[in-house]
């Protein structure tokens, strides 16, 4: 097929599974399948590809997800149940009062998020938003709002974050001038995207707290609620591991052994296992708590992180069916002769990318991947190429939709509608990523 007609394909099979799941309301799983296989087949590939496509999808989306969020559910629920959440969101309301527990929230998410995978920060801080709602009686989706603006910007453009980390040492970008500009685009961009965004459209949407964020205190785990010293960390012991990884790396050999046990203990599995089971003896066993209570605890996390973990599934079904069919390498060579500024181009090409796709990592590196051959020619300097990436990095989270996890992951968490996710979260993303490409591109003019 031309490069025209897998772009098309694309398109259209975008805008079939908004239909679908919008106007027909067929379950999310269900039609990101159905979508999957139609627009396989339009673009020519093959049954037996499809369906090995969409079990790779499946299995490479799931292999990591699955695991994260199982575990974060049930560290996520018993510092719910155990009184550990609502400590430090009565802390944070009183230290920075009920009007603006939005700003302290996008703040946590800005800097806690930074070793860290998006939807390992959405699972591990997602309770912390419930719990300031309940004890404030604030809106979700101000709050909501605000902590997701947080992640999603310190995941675009700051490293030590995986995708920005990537995409600095794939192009050869000065990591100095990556963190500066990183702070110039990524400060603006989440409190415009977050606070700002999230007040203003909380006034004409609305949603309740969702059931399986409402604690019913008569069944509450424990004996008294915990300090906010412990409470706080338990939040911070994986991302302490995490990060000993992420910064003990540039420190060591990779090929040595200490490098290994670094990686494995600064691992997502390995460090939300072990907050959980730390919070398990800590505000369990230790606090008197039953066994059989804590098991029951985590039992009820799972029902609704099983339906988070197959949609996000899906999700990387679409995306591995777009990927394979060739439609990235199409949209590269398309908007290659486009004859646009460096970094303009390279915020257009991520954020082609991006809807298509749906991840924002793979944006990033296919963004890269399209533009790196375009760069030997220029002679860049180590800054200028840290602005190149703070583009990319914006193009890859605007618009985001139906084929994103973080789009499901906000839609589920914070009980919207597909609609309502559109009208908050993407317009969330878009905001960010706006900003950050418009900072980066103001930089540019300066190098």
């Amino acid at each position: 097929m031309s490069d025209l007609s897998l772009i098309l394909t694309a398109v259209g099979s975008i805008f079939l599974l908004l239909f679908l799941v919008m106007k027909v309301r067929l379950h999310a799983v269900v039609a990101l399948i159905l979508v999957s296989m139609i627009a396989g087949l339009s673009s020519g590939m093959s049954p037996e590809t499809i369906t090995k496509t969409i079990e790779k999808g499946m299995a490479g989306t799931l292999g990591f997800v699955a695991v994260v969020v199982a575990l974060g559910a049930m560290f996520g629920k018993v510092m719910e149940e155990t009184g550990a959440l609502d400590r430090i969101a009565h802390t944070l309301l009183h230290r920075f009062g009920d009007k603006n527990a939005n700003w302290a929230l996008t703040f946590t998410g800005f800097i806690c998020a930074l070793p860290l995978f998006f939807d390992v920060a959405v699972v591990l801080l997602i309770g912390i938003a419930f719990a300031v709602v309940r004890k404030g009686g604030g809106s979700v989706i101000k709050i909501g709002i605000g902590l997701l603006a947080g992640i999603a910007s310190c995941q675009a453009f700051l490293i030590p974050a995986p995708g920005p980390i990537l995409v600095a040492s794939e192009l050869g970008a000065d990591y100095g001038y990556m963190i500066l500009f990183g702070l110039l685009a990524g400060i603006p961009a989440m409190l415009l995207g977050g606070p700002i965004w999230g007040s203003f459209i909380s006034k004409s949407i609305h949603v309740e707290l969702p059931e399986h964020a409402q604690t019913d205190n008569d069944t509450r785990a424990g004996v008294g609620i915990p300090s906010f010293a412990l409470a706080l960390g338990l939040i911070a012991l994986p991302l302490i591991m995490i990060s000993l990884n992420t910064l003990g790396g540039r420190f060591v050999q990779s090929d040595s052994s200490i490098a290994h046990w670094l990686a494995f203990i600064g691992h997502p599995f390995t460090a939300i296992l072990t907050a959980c089971l730390m919070a398990f003896y800590l505000l369990g066993v230790k606090r008197g708590v039953p066994n059989n209570r804590i098991m029951e605890i985590c039992g009820s996390a799972l029902q609704p992180a099983g339906v988070i973990i197959l949609v996000t599934g899906a999700g990387g079904v679409f995306k591995q069916v777009l990927i394979d069919s060739g439609v990235g390498d199409a949209l590269g060579n398309y908007l290659a002769g486009s004859g646009l500024p460096i970094v303009i181009l390279a915020f257009v090409l991520a954020a082609a990318v991006r809807v298509i796709q749906g991840s924002a990592t793979v944006a990033m590196l296919t963004a890269c991947g399209l533009i790196t051959p375009m760069l030997a020619p220029l002679g860049l300097s180590g800054a200028q190429l840290a602005a190149i990436t703070i583009a990319i990095g914006g193009g890859s989270i605007v618009l985001s939709h139906v084929n994103d996890s973080g789009f499901w992951l906000a839609s589920r968490y914070l009980g919207l509608t597909e609609m309502q996710t559109l009208k908050t979260w993407t317009v969330m993303e878009t905001i960010i990523g706006t900003c950050g490409a418009i900072v980066a591109i103001l930089i540019s003019l300066f190098l």
